[in-house]
């Protein structure tokens, strides 16, 4: 039988959940089994992207400062100890939103790092472009083909490497995972099969075709077929639907927590998880963003409930991992007249691992007077988000081709010098 697997698969309304190209031969269950036999453990990047502009300003607050509270009357976060519901005091100068306090355990114990002050160098306030250049790597740039963690992936191959090398979870394939490295995109482990129904049905259909596979003379597809089918087996075998957390661990409620959830199910797996990929939206707060409580107290809720919750669950590999986060840009440093604000510039990450120099508010702070703020509206940015990028990628990671990573940018990991311990 000769047939075009892309054809076949399109044509037969069958689909596999989010499997990415693979390649035929050696078998990956060979590579996996060696590589977890193997001494050495594998690094780990967990990525999180907070799509929609987070407000930096009132994540991370600049209390010291009177110029943040002349520019934001109706939503400023209040000092530490005013009244209820003030900053979470980190250094004197600076302070968490109380939405965050699951996140000042962490920051105490030096696991925790904040880079604040940190974007794009590319002045678009459009949030397509903006997140489209982030996990490209080449801000203005809109013709690259590929994303920076897919290139992290080309540039570092590893023989021993499982399809579950990269893995998003979503319904798509996000940017920063897409190019010529293999990858997966997935909304959820117990679906990850042959797509054809339920029950007997869906059995005999999943076996048909395995063995259409191994009847095509076409020896690259019966490969890549092979090995598709071998890669759903795989995660079977670890019984995705049995996972329970660490005792204590609780996740929140909804989307972003059951992705987490089933991130940290991948990493204890031990199926070959280098890369992973989710993001939560719901940070474009042009209107009643609210101070202390409200609509942005709510996602600052979810996302370190979530992100406590995956790192507690990840303790006893917490030295093998990093999580970080980021979003394409900041908030204007004055609120406008709906109580809100609008696109803006620089803004915060967190950066969370066992081997992070955490404690510590890291970045060069601009200052927020009118002639401090860039175009005299937003935090200026002073830490390209390329060399945070580079600095995981470099110390973390273990790559040292920086050029293909992030082409024509020299990263400057010299800046972050000591923030992940090798």
């Amino acid at each position: 039988m000769s047939i075009n697997r892309r054809y076949f698969l399109k044509s037969s309304g069958i689909a596999l959940a989010g499997l990415g190209a693979m390649t035929a031969s050696p078998s990956f269950l060979t590579r996996t089994l060696a590589g977890i036999t193997s001494n050495s453990r594998r690094r780990i990047l967990i990525a999180i992207f907070q799509r929609g502009a987070m407000d930096g300003l009132n994540a991370v607050v600049p209390f010291g400062d009177q110029d943040y509270y002349r520019l934001r009357p109706s939503i400023a976060v209040p000092r530490p100890g005013a009244v209820q519901g003030g900053a979470i005091d980190l250094d004197g100068y600076f302070g968490l939103h109380p939405a965050l306090a699951s996140f000042k355990p962490l920051y105490d114990q030096r696991q925790l790092a904040i880079i604040h002050a940190v974007g794009s160098p590319d002045t678009t306030r459009s949030h397509f472009d903006a997140q489209d250049y982030m996990e490209s790597g080449t801000p203005g740039v809109k013709s690259t083909s590929d994303g920076w963690l897919n290139r992290y992936m080309q540039a570092k191959t590893d023989s021993k490497a499982t399809p579950f090398r990269a893995v998003a979870m979503g319904a798509n394939m996000p940017r920063a995972m897409q190019g010529k490295a293999p990858a997966i995109a997935m909304t959820n482990l117990n679906d990850f099969a042959i797509r054809a129904g339920r029950g007997p049905v869906a059995q005999q259909v999943e076996g048909g075709f395995e063995a259409m596979y191994e009847q095509t003379v076409n020896e690259s597809l019966r490969g890549a077929g092979r090995e598709t089918f071998e890669a759903v087996k795989m995660l079977k075998s670890v019984n995705p639907s049995q996972y329970q957390p660490e005792p204590g661990v609780q996740y929140p409620r909804g989307q972003f927590g059951n992705r987490l959830r089933q991130i940290a199910q991948l990493v204890k797996s031990d199926i070959g998880l280098e890369i992973a990929f989710t993001d939560v939206g719901g940070w474009d707060t042009h209107a009643n963003q609210g101070s202390s409580q409200g609509q942005l107290a709510l996602r600052l809720t979810e996302l370190s409930l979530g992100i406590s919750a995956l790192y507690a669950d990840l303790q006893k590999q917490a030295d093998e991992v990093v999580i970080l986060t980021m979003t394409e840009f900041g908030r204007t440093a004055k609120e406008n007249g709906n109580r809100g604000t609008d696109h803006g510039h620089a803004s915060v990450m967190f950066m969370l691992g066992g081997k992070i120099n955490g404690g510590k508010i890291h970045g060069e702070w601009p200052g927020i007077s009118t002639e401090q703020l860039y175009e005299r509206r937003d935090l200026a940015v002073t830490t390209d988000f390329r060399d945070v990028f580079g600095c995981v990628a470099k110390d973390h990671l273990g790559s040292s081709d920086m050029k293909t990573i992030f082409p024509g940018y020299g990263v400057d990991t010299s800046k972050f010098k000591g923030l992940i311990r090798t």
